[in-house]
């Protein structure tokens, strides 16, 4: 068997409601999109626990990176949602998936929530909803999640929602800021098999 991953051949991406949210699909060509997306990204705590590919500073290159990401989800090989308030709409921040791996039945999973919207359980809400489609409509079996070790409230959020923790994966990820330095990855997963834990978030 050749290491090949397969695209992303599910459904397209819905509109998922539940938990007092809803997920819809980011648009590269909305301005309040572009913006939220811009904030996340240059976001002082976001920047302390992930270090991107390419680093967002402006509005150009936000529009860009969500292109890519529009990109990517026709391609087959991640879906990115846009996490909004059920009831006004209000972008409060972004679940995804990537490398979607349909012959090991696999994908991971990331978060990140604007300031404004934190203490809220947006990030466990919004994990739960994107995990139960995963799972009941794509059919994966198995969805991982890592974040930097010391990133507690992650881990929480993790644990909260049935991603049990595996272990913890030596200089992973890029330093905050740095593309020269590692730093520690604890690793989380949870199995279609798992319980599904209890409670709107």
């Amino acid at each position: 068997m050749t290491d090949v991953q397969e695209p992303y051949v599910g459904p397209p991406a819905p509109v998922l409601d539940g938990h007092g949210l809803r997920l819809r699909v980011w648009d590269p060509e909305s301005a309040v999109d572009v913006d939220a997306w811009l904030r996340g990204h240059v976001d002082p705590e976001f920047l302390r626990w992930n270090t991107p590919l390419r680093d967002i500073t402006d509005t150009a290159g936000a529009r860009e990176s969500l292109r890519a990401r529009a990109a990517a989800m026709a391609a087959g090989t991640a879906v990115t949602f846009c996490v909004t308030d059920a009831e006004d709409g209000t972008i409060l921040g972004q679940i995804g998936l990537n490398a979607v791996d349909h012959v090991r039945s696999s994908a991971g999973v990331g978060y990140w929530v604007l300031p404004e919207a934190r203490g809220r359980g947006v990030a466990a809400r919004s994990l739960r909803l994107a995990t139960n489609w995963c799972f009941t409509e794509i059919g994966l079996h198995r969805l991982k999640l890592g974040h930097a070790v010391g990133h507690e409230a992650s881990c929480r959020i993790a644990e909260r929602c049935g991603f049990r923790y595996e272990g913890t994966q030596r200089g992973a990820m890029w330093e905050a800021g740095r593309r020269d330095a590692w730093r520690d990855v604890h690793c989380h997963a949870r199995l279609a098999t798992d319980p599904d834990p209890a409670g709107p978030g």
